[in-house]
């Protein structure tokens, strides 16, 4: 374990990452700027459409959370980015005063829009929603996110569907490149706000390498890499973030966008990532699956109907250690509404205490104990009697 102060110039810009301590190539740290600092490595909760998912916001943050992720795609078909702005920006309007992370929107537009046409411009296309026609470009996207309010702002990308043809990701990884030059001209260099590269290049090494190295020529604040778990094996997600790792500089935030298990965040981690998001705990919260040190239980099943005992009363989450597994299970199969709440806030605090544990295993220098005892945890499952 080794101990760093590497920041950005943060008399420049008011964003600064700050890297604490090293163990092996994960990282501990903090990314600071006007709203507030994330301390890394981070969890970010999904609020695509200005909410996470069954939870208030004073909850989010209560359970560690020092950043949201909102969704341009989604949020400019509605509400609308001008009319957020007019309301006085996305943090007023969602009630949520610490940092916001924005997604350009471009995956959303690959996966859910209809009758999409890509050019080198930018994407056209027809609205999941009414089927009304809009149009997306590197300009478009940083200014909604502009007028969002964003504290980190992504650059619109081309994320291509796995598996594809190697020439099929290499066309798309130029574009990116491509979008990610105009990316920049637009946003400029606001004060306390950052722009994200994103790296993609499917599963080819060579592009993987090409497009770090390229983004990292452009001097951005951070980079992410894209276009992974999007159903993939995992050890091709973790060959890719080893490809990459090497070219991201020391010095600023790495973002493995659209991450995922717990299994996932561990794993990443010790590869020397700092952020991720994903919808996975808000969404299996809200059909029944809960995420905990024992592993992954589902409440649907006919075994918790008469259980009396919470799920887990070492937690610290009032929604894991204060309800019995008997009426958790009964709200999941009524389909009420309190379930889907109660779950994903099970689930949520989880993650923000596997990333405490994962931050405080770094700094003390003894990360792969820590893995291998919170893995052990999920392969042995919860113990018979009591939970442990």
């Amino acid at each position: 374990m080794t101990t760093d102060t590497i920041t950005t110039d943060a008399s420049r810009s008011d964003f600064s990452f700050h890297l604490a301590a090293r163990d092996g190539a994960a990282r501990t740290g903090e990314i600071r700027m006007p709203r507030g600092v994330i301390r890394t490595p981070a969890f970010m909760p999904v609020g695509t459409a200005a909410t996470v998912k069954g939870m208030y916001p004073e909850q989010v943050k209560a359970l560690g959370a020092d950043v949201v992720l909102g969704n341009t795609y989604h949020l400019m078909l509605r509400p609308g980015a001008e009319r957020v702005a007019k309301l006085g920006g996305l943090h007023k309007f969602m009630n949520w005063p610490h940092p916001i992370l924005t997604d350009s929107g471009g995956f959303q537009v690959m996966s859910l829009s209809q009758l999409r046409k890509l050019t080198e411009e930018g994407v056209t296309f027809q609205s999941h929603i009414d089927g009304s026609k809009h149009v997306l470009t590197p300009e478009r996207s940083v200014e909604i996110q502009n007028l969002l309010g964003s504290d980190i702002v992504m650059q619109l990308d081309e994320c291509v569907s796995l598996p594809c043809e190697d020439k099929v990701a290499e066309k798309a990884m130029r574009l990116s490149l491509r979008w990610a030059e105009r990316c920049k001209t637009a946003f400029g260099n606001p004060a306390g706000r950052a722009l994200f590269g994103i790296v993609q290049g499917g599963v080819v090494p060579a592009l993987r390498v090409e497009s770090a190295r390229e983004l990292v020529a452009m001097d951005l604040k951070g980079y992410a890499i894209g276009g992974l778990a999007v159903g993939e094996p995992q050890d091709i997600m973790l060959a890719m973030i080893e490809t990459v790792e090497p070219h991201l500089p020391v010095e600023k935030p790495r973002y493995l966008m659209g991450v995922g298990t717990p299994d996932d965040l561990v794993e990443a981690v010790s590869r020397g990532i700092d952020m991720f998001d994903c919808v996975m705990p808000t969404r299996a919260g809200r059909h029944g699956q809960i995420f905990t040190r024992f592993g992954r239980m589902n409440l649907k099943n006919a075994k918790h109907a008469e259980d009396p005992r919470p799920i887990d009363p070492q937690s610290s989450c009032q929604a894991a250690n204060g309800y019995a597994r008997a009426y958790l299970h009964h709200l999941v199969k009524a389909e009420e509404m309190l379930g889907k709440m109660l779950l994903t806030w099970v689930n949520l605090a989880y993650y923000q205490d596997l990333m405490a544990g994962l931050r405080a295993a770094i700094a003390q220098g003894r990360l792969q104990d820590f893995i291998a005892e919170t893995k052990e945890g999920w392969a042995r499952g919860e113990p018979a009697g009591e939970p442990a």
